[in-house]
């Protein structure tokens, strides 16, 4: 219970940071790497479902007007509806995937930040896939019910779930925005990584 508890808190703190980072246009962990956004299928959706949630809120203010105490309750779960749909899409906006000379960072708002080592990837493609069963092993990260890159490890990479289980990862689905040019951006640094060392300059 009390690591529930814990990581509600962690994820509510998440959210509140994206939100004042969203409005300062600022991202964060992006320093020193290239970053790749995934947010943008879902950006329509997200604020329908945040104007149908106003529309409730303005309903349901008018409604219980008669009822302070009910009126009140409902009002702060209803602000508190709205702020979490926005702050869901925030997260998303300001904590892009990664890519560094070491690592290829992946996420999905304030839910999972999974860094994985190029070492560690064995294969990537450019892959559309809009089903997606869970499997042993296996981390899809769908956006708008899709997934646009495949990445294949070579050893098991430990993901943490919302509320602390472990799951050993080999195989990582994901969304990217642009997912042609972080396919090719990331294989540019695994060859880089992998050729050989120039040969070494004789004296004259």
């Amino acid at each position: 219970m009390r690591a529930t508890a814990c990581a509600l808190l962690r994820h509510e703190v998440r959210l509140h940071m994206s939100l004042w980072l969203w409005v300062a246009r600022r991202r964060h962990g992006t320093d020193g790497g290239q970053a790749f956004g995934y947010a943008r299928g879902q950006g329509a959706t997200m604020f329908a479902f945040a104007f149908v949630c106003v529309v409730e809120t303005l309903a349901m203010f008018v409604l219980l007007r008669d009822w302070p105490i009910v009126h009140w309750v409902v009002l702060v779960l209803d602000v508190y509806t709205i702020e979490f749909v926005i702050g869901l899409h925030a997260a998303s906006v300001v904590r892009p995937h990664v890519l560094n000379s070491r690592s290829l960072r992946v996420r999905y708002a304030a839910h999972v930040d999974l860094d994985i080592p190029l070492e560690e990837i064995a294969t990537v493609r450019r892959e559309l896939r809009t089903t997606h069963r869970r499997a042993e092993g296996e981390l899809d990260l769908a956006i708008g019910s899709q997934t646009t890159v495949t990445l294949k490890l070579t050893e098991p990479v430990a993901h943490f779930t919302f509320l602390g289980r472990r799951r050993d990862i080999r195989l990582v689905r994901f969304h990217a925005d642009d997912a042609d040019t972080l396919v090719r951006s990331l294989r540019a640094v695994m060859r880089e990584r992998t050729a050989p060392p120039p040969p070494p300059v004789r004296p004259a």
